[in-house]
């Protein structure tokens, strides 16, 4: 094969983790599918490793992006989303009081 500016390297991903299980090198990969370098292989590999600890871990794989229309998203990242926002709020709030700006905070007020 020749070699290419960009290829789609997860469309060889079954055949490039069964090249490495039978002790392939980085090159050898890397030479047959026409990549330009070792490092590709080595970069996905190293990436497929990583997201499998986090699939055994049970971190799912985040959405990427902007959410399509109509998106629902479910109530728990809505309670999470207020909770964090909540947090958040009270933060910024007690910063400025103790940075002597009042914003109505409702601690040591007479």
């Amino acid at each position: 094969m020749s070699t290419r500016n960009y290829t789609h390297i997860s469309t060889f991903k079954e055949e490039i983790i069964e090249m490495k299980r039978n002790n392939a090198t980085l090159r050898e990969i890397a030479d047959k599918f026409g990549f330009k370098d070792k490092y590709v292989v080595k970069e996905f590999l190293k990436r497929e490793r990583r997201n499998q600890r986090k699939q055994e871990c049970g971190i799912l794989p985040k959405r990427r992006g902007r959410p399509p229309k109509g998106y629902v998203s479910t109530e728990q990242e809505k309670d999470n989303e207020i909770k964090r926002l909540k947090m958040e709020n009270e933060l910024l709030r007690d910063f400025l009081y103790r940075g002597g700006r009042r914003c109505g905070h409702q601690s040591n007020t007479k």
